[in-house]
């Protein structure tokens, strides 16, 4: 079969890419290894995780605050088996959905493992050995991330489990040991410590979540030490030792010391992701590199190879479905002699605990080592009128604005449904907005919008309700 483009992986942005291309005229083929589309983040990633964070939630809710309301139930009792075939449904509903686009848009499939076989060839390989050989005149390599691997730490998906196996538990562990504290690690710590599980997370850095703003990531550890969720920091795993009766982790000072044993019934491996380029024959062609295994591209997501390109978690920049989507139809536009274009200053990051965290654009610290003067604006829910008739008072709104200008230069909450709060600002800072632009729009009352507005309005040092 020949081709205008075929993408090897269906991810966020690997079918998002090859539905766009169709939809512009290009005759379009997948690759996908899986038996279902939609890769990690379908498959064992945002999908199931976000269905357990809603269920457990519910649950939390239920077990402690439904009396609050008035709202008497009993104690309620939980049936894992349900909750997890009610993730499984959600995944299989999402799975389902995107064969279907594929098909409505008129993209051939083919199932197997895609590899690079020479210039405009791209062989499948199926489960069964058999192979096909598919004539392409582009090929976009859309294979995502995989689990970072500990030294020295197996993971059997049992006791010592990744994110996936920590989708998969038959049962709530009495004690479950995170070893990484960024988005991953807290969102499915949070899960089991709502479920019952004690939960203690070990971070070899002095902070939680990594790259977010640091007065965020400070009052969000302080919020899940309330929830009941220990926390380690400054701390190294050097070893985990499974036995009959699940694990035992060694950690010791990051910086050196005495060690100290956990007894844990699981432990998470939660300390990042890395690009997924195995098997591809990237060596074959020629593609090139960089020295953290991820595909060197250009602005136009180029390789060094003519007629191969790469998108998503195999190149850099965020590990994020949606920065991968976005690059996915910037790609199929380019292919089709459009101007794709991805502004990488305007990519949310959601962590979906609860309260969620979310955050746009830069940080303080990375403005003040860049040398940018700003002015800041923050307003906390505790004093919003919807948060404190719902008793979801945790966190704030941080606005930060150049302080020549005002444009607005990045974004900060830590809050009940932040992850929807953030895009208002994301379209702001598409568009260039200042401060003052979302300081002056009128906000619904109440809603926890004003708490954005109130922010805008503090970086003027004019908030009204503080």
């Amino acid at each position: 079969m020949s081709y205008d483009l075929v993408v090897i992986g269906t991810g966020p942005g690997g079918y998002v890419c090859a539905i766009r291309a169709a939809q512009l005229g290009l005759k379009t083929a997948v690759v996908e290894k899986r038996a279902t589309h939609g890769g990690t983040c379908l498959n064992v990633g945002c999908i199931p995780s976000k269905a357990l964070l809603h269920a457990s939630e519910a649950f939390e809710e239920a077990s402690k605050h439904f009396a609050d309301l008035g709202v008497i139930v009993g104690e309620p009792k939980l049936d894992l088996r349900k909750m997890m075939a009610f993730k499984d449904e959600g995944v299989a509903g999402n799975t389902k959905g995107v064969e279907f686009l594929l098909k409505k848009n008129g993209v051939d499939s083919y199932r197997g493992t895609g590899r690079l076989a020479g210039a405009g060839r791209v062989e499948v390989i199926a489960e069964d050995g058999g192979n096909q050989l598919l004539e392409t005149r582009n090929v976009v390599i859309a294979t995502g991330s995989d689990v970072t691997r500990l030294p020295g730490v197996a993971i059997d998906e049992k006791v010592v489990v990744s994110s996936t196996g920590a989708l998969e538990l038959a049962n709530v562990p009495k004690k479950l040991v995170v070893i990484g504290a960024g988005v991953i690690g807290l969102e499915l710590g949070s899960v089991w410590r709502r479920l019952g599980s004690e939960v203690v997370v070990v971070e070899y850095l002095d902070r939680v979540l990594p790259g977010m703003d640091g007065e965020v990531g400070k009052q969000f550890q302080r919020i899940l030490s309330k929830q009941g969720i220990t926390f380690k920091l400054s701390s190294k795993v050097t070893g985990v030792d499974v036995g009959k009766k699940g694990a035992t982790v060694t950690v010791e000072p990051a910086a050196g010391g005495e060690a100290e044993k956990i007894q844990a019934d699981v432990v998470l491996v939660a300390i990042g992701r890395v690009p997924y380029t195995d098997g591809l024959g990237l060596e074959t062609v020629g593609v090139q590199t960089d020295n953290k295994g991820r595909i060197q591209t250009d602005s136009h997501y180029a390789t060094n190879v003519t007629g191969i390109y790469a998108i998503g978690d195999v190149i850099a920049g965020p590990m994020l479905a949606h920065k991968a989507e976005d690059e996915g139809v910037a790609v199929a536009e380019i292919l089709a002699g459009q101007s794709g274009h991805v502004n990488y200053g305007v990519i949310p990051n959601v962590v979906y605990t609860f309260p969620e965290v979310a955050s746009v654009g830069r940080t303080e610290e990375e403005l003040k080592k860049d040398g940018i003067r700003y002015n800041a604006g923050k307003f906390p829910f505790t004093a919003n009128g919807r948060a404190k008739v719902n008793h979801t008072t945790d966190g704030f709104v941080k606005i930060l604005a150049d302080a020549d200008t005002d444009r607005v230069l990045g974004v900060h909450i830590v809050g009940a449904d932040a992850g929807n709060l953030i895009a208002e600002v994301a379209v702001a800072m598409e568009f260039g907005a200042s401060a003052e632009d979302v300081a002056r729009t009128c906000h619904a009352h109440p809603t926890l919008t004003e708490a954005v507005k109130e922010a805008a309005l503090a970086v003027g040092k004019r908030a009204l309700h503080i």
